[in-house]
């Protein structure tokens, strides 16, 4: 054990978003968040620090590396130094609670000189966002996108992985991001939970392969349920986007689009006021990078 690891985990989208049904539907992109564990002798005492937004709140990286220290039962011997750097905008819908919790997850095992099955180091994260408080379903689906790659359908409630798919080739992935936060844990859980007859609808899309389609259903029924306006991601389609839609709670709308439309779409999204993040989907798995 060097007490000291890096690791590196890579973005989500959403296709079926899961609060009302339980389950959902995600696909991974390359945008990413890297960690640096420093594990210390002070016991119980853990230090976050997120340093491309240094405002933003440290609870979801600190409870991450207690629950580590918690499973292989070495809390009261170590405490903890954790710096994270991130190209994902917070609190947009864009997974970055859920992004930074594997990528904690994972280097605090590697600084213990632990090693851990995927599913686990997925779990310890998701128990750690309900702890958090930063997540309604535990966003199994949006954690399992983004530790594995490529698309994942799941059963949030059972955290259960039930279908993994390659990616296509070709695509490209827009992001249209307001500068408005919205947090998940403020949900509206009970409304949301009256739209889940359509949002099953586009889960059975997901289980069948139609990923694009399942994405822009999902993002039209929550868009109307959260009351944001859907005209970003019909313009996005009407300018060639294959699909386009509400990315987890919102207010951040995502975008496919064939390599050959990245132009179109992109002036289409920059008609509306917010910044536009490009990304590549992603097939990579979270990794130890030190």
């Amino acid at each position: 054990m060097n007490g000291k690891a890096e690791a590196l985990a890579h973005g989500a989208a959403t296709i079926v978003n899961a609060i009302a049904l339980g389950k959902g539907a995600a696909f991974g992109v390359d945008l990413w968040t890297k960690v640096q564990v420093k594990l210390t002798d002070e016991p119980t005492v853990i230090r976050g620090e997120i340093i491309s937004d240094p405002a933003e709140s440290t609870v979801l990286i600190e409870r991450t590396l207690a629950r580590v220290f918690q499973h292989f039962g070495v809390e009261k011997q170590f405490g903890a130094k954790v710096k994270t750097w991130s190209n994902i905008p917070i609190a947009r819908g864009l997974k970055s609670s859920s992004v930074a919790a594997n990528a904690v997850a994972l280097a605090t095992t590697a600084a213990l000189g632990k090693a851990l099955d995927d599913l686990a180091v997925v779990n310890l994260g998701v128990d750690a966002a309900f702890n958090a408080k930063v997540t309604v379903t535990g966003a199994f689906d949006d954690a399992c996108a983004s530790y594995f790659g490529g698309v994942v359908v799941t059963d949030n409630l059972k955290r259960k992985l039930i279908k993994r798919s390659a990616l296509p080739e070709g695509l490209a992935v827009l992001f249209h991001v307001p500068s408005k936060k919205a947090y998940t844990g403020n949900s509206d859980v009970n409304k949301l939970k009256t739209v889940a007859p359509l949002v099953k609808i586009a889960y059975k899309e997901a289980l069948r392969g139609n990923f694009l389609a399942a994405l822009s259903l999902n993002g039209i029924i929550y868009s109307s349920a959260l009351g944001y306006n859907t005209s970003v991601a019909m313009d996005a389609l009407s300018a060639g986007a294959v699909a386009a839609g509400l990315c987890g709670k919102g207010p951040a709308v995502t975008a496919v689009v064939s390599n050959d439309k990245i132009d179109q779409v992109k002036a289409a999204l920059q008609l509306h006021e917010g910044e536009i993040l490009q990304a590549r989907l992603n097939q990579e798995k979270a990794k130890v990078v030190t």
